[in-house]
C-alpha cells in the first residue's frame, strides 16, 4: 500500500542575479543597458529537480559545499521562492536551517522560546505547555533569564533545536547546523532520531556531511551534484557515492609525486584497482601494478591498506614473487579483507624494494594509489571490530602477469 506524500518537489529550479557592474547614477544606468550591459549574471543553483518524500521517511541531501542543498531546505521552508517548479508540503513544518533565524540576540532565552513558538504559530498557551520540555532538552534551566547574545553557539543550538522538536510538526527540516552542539548534546540528538525511527509520524528531511548519520538514520537519501540530483534511493548507495566523490576530489588536488625524483632502478609506477570501487566482505580486492626497472637488479614489492578516515595503516602483504632483469614488470594481487574490517574506507599503497639491499626504492603515493570502499554488512560483530590491533599481516595472492622482460 503506498505511503502518504509528505514533501513533493517538480522540477524545481533557483537562480540569483549576482551583480557584475555597478551604475554611480541614472545616465550610467542608461548607458549601460544601450550597450547592451545588463549589470548583473544570473547563477544557477537548482537545475530541474525532482523527488518525493514519503511521510515517516527519514529522507538526507547530501553533496558537497555549494551543491545547493541548503538552497533547496530553504525553497521547502518557503524562506525562497523557486525560479521554476513547484513544492508541496502535506502538513506542519518546522526547520532549523540556519543558527539565530527566528530568534533575537536582545531577548532572554525565556523571551526567544515564545517568540519563536509565535513565529511557528503557536499560542501562547500551546507554548507553555511546550516550554518545560523544551527547557529541559536544552539544559538550560539557569540560563533562561540571560540575554541569548550571551550564549554560546553551542548553547544557542540546543535552545534552537529543542525548540523545533517540541514544536509537535509533521515534517522538520534540519541543515548541518547541528555539528555545532557538544558531544553530550550530539548524544542526546541520537537517542532523539532513534525515537523517530521507532515512530513513523515524523518526516525528518536532514542535510548532513556525516555519511555515517546518513547510513544509521535515513532510509532514503538524494546526492546533488552541480545542482541536479546525482543519485537518489537507498541511503547506502547514496552515501557510498558521495563519499567516492569527496575521495576523487581528495586524490585530484593531491600535489605529491608518484615515485621519489631519484632513480634508483625502478620508474613509471602504476596501480590499478580491477575489482569494483564498492564491495562487500564477500567480495576480493584485485590491484595490477606495473613498472619499469632500469637497472639489472632483483625487485619485491608490498601492498599495504590505509584506513582513510582513521588515518592509520591496517593492512600489509609482502610479496614472496621477486622479478628481475631490465624492462616491465605485471604484477596482479588479490586478497580478501578479514572480517573484522568493516565499512570503510580504504586506500591501497605499494611499495617496491631492492630485494639486495632491502631498500624501498618506489611506492605509489596519495595521488597515484587506488580508494574503495568496503559497505557495511551486519556479519561484524563488536568483539571482532575490537579485535584488530596494529597492523594485521594478510595473506594474498600474487601473480605476474602482462609482458615481463
Amino acid at each position: 500500500m503506498a505511503k502518504e506524500i509528505a514533501i513533493e518537489v517538480n522540477n524545481l529550479s533557483k537562480s540569483f542575479r549576482l551583480p557584475t557592474e555597478k551604475a554611480s547614477g541614472l545616465k550610467q544606468a542608461v548607458i549601460n543597458r544601450l550597450k547592451g550591459i545588463k549589470g548583473h549574471k544570473e547563477q544557477k543553483i537548482l537545475r530541474g529537480i525532482s523527488f518525493k518524500v514519503e511521510k515517516g521517511d527519514f529522507f538526507g541531501v547530501v553533496g558537497r559545499n555549494g551543491s545547493g542543498k541548503s538552497t533547496l531546505l530553504k525553497i521547502i521552508s518557503g524562506i525562497y521562492q523557486p525560479s521554476n517548479g513547484s513544492v508541496r508540503v502535506n502538513g506542519s513544518l518546522v526547520s532549523f536551517i540556519e543558527l539565530g533565524v527566528g530568534f533575537n540576540p536582545e531577548l532572554t532565552g525565556r523571551e526567544n522560546i515564545y517568540l519563536n513558538g509565535a513565529l511557528m504559530g503557536f499560542s501562547v498557551k500551546e507554548i507553555d505547555d511546550m516550554y518545560g520540555e523544551i527547557v529541559e532538552f536544552s539544559e538550560l534551566h539557569e540560563f533562561m533569564d540571560q540575554k541569548l547574545k550571551n550564549y554560546s553557539s553551542g548553547m544557542q543550538v540546543r535552545l534552537a533545536f529543542a525548540c523545533a522538536i517540541r514544536a509537535k510538526s509533521d515534517i522538520l527540516v534540519l541543515d548541518e547546523v547541528l555539528a555545532v552542539g557538544d558531544e553530550a548534546f550530539q548524544r542526546k540528538c541520537n537517542d532523539y532520531f532513534d525515537k523517530i525511527q521507532a515512530n513513523s509520524d515524523k518526516t525528518i528531511i536532514l542535510v548532513t556531511h556525516s555519511m555515517a548519520s546518513v547510513k544509521k538514520y535515513c532510509n532514503k537519501a538524494i546526492l546533488i551534484r552541480n545542482g541536479r540530483i546525482a543519485t537518489s534511493g537507498n541511503s547506502d548507495d547514496v552515501a557510498d557515492e558521495y563519499s567516492l566523490e569527496n575521495l576523487q576530489a581528495a586524490t585530484k588536488n593531491s600535489m605529491e609525486d608518484d615515485i621519489s625524483k631519484v632513480d634508483l632502478g625502478v620508474k613509471n609506477l602504476r596501480v590499478e584497482l580491477l575489482s569494483p570501487q564498492k564491495i562487500t566482505q564477500k567480495d576480493c580486492i584485485k590491484i595490477r601494478l606495473s613498472y619499469d626497472t632500469t637497472k639489472d637488479i632483483q625487485t619485491q614489492v608490498d601492498a599495504s591498506f590505509f584506513d582513510i578516515d582513521r588515518n592509520i595503516s591496517i593492512l600489509y602483504d609482502e610479496s614472496e614473487a621477486i622479478t628481475s632483469g631490465i624492462g616491465q614488470h605485471v604484477i596482479d594481487y588479490e586478497c580478501e579483507l578479514p572480517r573484522m574490517i568493516n565499512d570503510r574506507k580504504i586506500r591501497a599503497y605499494v611499495a617496491i624494494s631492492n630485494v639486495e639491499t632491502s631498500e624501498k626504492i618506489a611506492y605509489s603515493s596519495k595521488a597515484g594509489s587506488p580508494f574503495f570502499i568496503l559497505r557495511r554488512s551486519d556479519i561484524k560483530t563488536e568483539k571482532e571490530e575490537r579485535s584488530i590491533a596494529g597492523i594485521v599481516k594478510m595473506s594474498g595472492k600474487w601473480s605476474q602477469s602482462g609482458n615481463n622482460k
